[in-house]
């Protein structure tokens, strides 16, 4: 396998993810440690809320997109040349994440630049969507990446 470098990524690149059940005791363990709100912790408090029942934080979405994902590029060859994130935009929780529901999602190459005064790297932009079980988005966003040019491969 091959490294892909900021000069082999192309606008509409797409790579697909997935899947992953969200385990109960998996969002519970997560929601005590990081985000202790009580409809992610019990059934009982979740059900006075629109959430029903408990639901996984949006932040345990978050890294089970990363699991996903960075399991999937490590395969494709993408994750030779990536030197890491520099933020997100528009990050969006578009319906509640579930134990037992099954996660996929896309992510499609939407923009990219060379950086004017780094020329070991690139920023990439990708759009994000996560989907349960029943294709229903559940997450979206644009992270930006930094990528290595062959310039930068030494």
């Amino acid at each position: 396998m091959s490294a892909i470098y900021f000069e082999d990524v192309k606008l509409g690149d797409m790579l697909r993810f997935g899947p992953l059940t969200v385990d109960r005791d998996e969002v519970i363990a997560f929601a005590s440690q990081y985000d202790f709100q009580p409809f992610h912790l019990s059934d009982e408090a979740a059900a006075a809320t629109h959430f029903g029942r408990v639901a996984a934080s949006g932040w345990h979405t978050l890294a089970l997109y990363m699991k996903m994902f960075l399991t999937e590029v490590q395969k494709s060859g993408w994750q030779e040349a990536s030197l890491g994130g520099i933020g997100i935009d528009e990050l969006r929780w578009l319906r509640p994440v579930y134990p037992g529901d099954t996660l996929h999602g896309t992510a499609e190459v939407i923009e990219k630049s060379a950086s004017k005064s780094r020329p070991e790297m690139g920023i990439v932009k990708s759009r994000i969507l996560m989907f349960n079980q029943g294709d229903e988005a559940v997450l979206s966003m644009i992270p930006i990446t930094m990528t290595r040019t062959r310039v930068g491969m030494a």
